[in-house]
C-alpha cells in the first residue's frame, strides 16, 4: 500500500487488523472477548474515518480506541465482580501469541495489570518506540519507562514463581 492511498475502512483494515486483534488479546486475555473489541473498535472507525487525515493518525486513533475499549470492558466486569479467563485457540500474529498455554512469557503478561500490559504489548510485541507508546497512551515518556521497568520486574517475579526462568 502506497502513502497516497485514500484513507477507507477497508484499507485501515487491511493495514491494521493484525495490529488491533494482537492488542485486542493482550488486553483482553481470551479470543472470545478479544473478537468483540475487535469488532468494537472497526465498528467505532466506520463512523470516525473521515476525522482522520493520515495513516500516522489511523493507526494512533486505532491503538488508543482499542486501550479505551479494554479498559471500558474491565471497569464493566469489575463492577460486577467477574473474572474468568478462557483458552484460546491458535491466531494469527506474534510468535509469542501462538497459544497462552504453551508460552510461558505470554501467560506472564496477561497476568500484568493492565496499565503495565499494554505497554509491554506495544513496545515488545508491536515494536513501538517509547515515544510512541507515550502519544498512545497520552503519558510522559519517562513513566511509559517507568512502566516498562516495573513490568520487567512484575514478570521476572511471576516467572520465578512458576519455577520458569525462560525470560
Amino acid at each position: 500500500m502506497t502513502k497516497e492511498e485514500r484513507i477507507t475502512t477497508e484499507n485501515a483494515v487491511d493495514r491494521y487488523a493484525d495490529m488491533v486483534y494482537r492488542l485486542a488479546l493482550s488486553q483482553m486475555k481470551n479470543r472470545t472477548d478479544a473478537d468483540d473489541l475487535f469488532q468494537e473498535v472497526f465498528v467505532r472507525l466506520v463512523s470516525h474515518i473521515g476525522e482522520l487525515t493520515s495513516w500516522e493518525h489511523v493507526k494512533a486513533w486505532l491503538i488508543r480506541v482499542t486501550i479505551n475499549c479494554a479498559r471500558k470492558h474491565y471497569d464493566q466486569y469489575w463492577n460486577k465482580n467477574v473474572d474468568y479467563i478462557e483458552d484460546t485457540e491458535q491466531f494469527r500474529g506474534a510468535q509469542a501469541y501462538e497459544t497462552p498455554g504453551e508460552h510461558p512469557v505470554r501467560q506472564a503478561v496477561t497476568k500484568l495489570p493492565p496499565k503495565y500490559r499494554t505497554v509491554v504489548h506495544l513496545f515488545y510485541f508491536e515494536e513501538l518506540p517509547i515515544q510512541e507508546i507515550a502519544q498512545f497512551t497520552q503519558q510522559k515518556e519517562s513513566t511509559v519507562k517507568s512502566q516498562l521497568h516495573r513490568a520487567r520486574e512484575m514478570l521476572k517475579d511471576l516467572m520465578i514463581e512458576r519455577g520458569s526462568h525462560t525470560l
